[in-house]
């Protein structure tokens, strides 16, 4: 993964770098040197977002449908 579809992957799933590293327990320098001076993005990250953002849409259509009393 780039540079650039990492940066649109973290946005997507409301993360910054910073967030990104929190939630995950990375340090913050090794999260923000990926895609500089070579350095690639860890393989699993790609899918890990994936599914996170997944997941929360996800979460979203369960909480309305609980809303709407057809999921209880």
């Amino acid at each position: 993964m780039d540079k650039d579809n990492f940066k649109s992957l973290l946005k997507k799933a409301n993360f910054n770098k910073r967030t990104f590293s929190e939630h995950l327990g990375l340090k913050y320098q090794s999260v923000n040197s990926w895609g500089n001076n070579g350095r690639s993005v860890p393989y699993w990250v790609e899918s890990w977002l994936n599914l996170y953002i997944d997941n929360h849409k996800c979460k979203q259509i369960k909480e309305m449908l609980k809303n709407t009393g057809v999921c209880e």
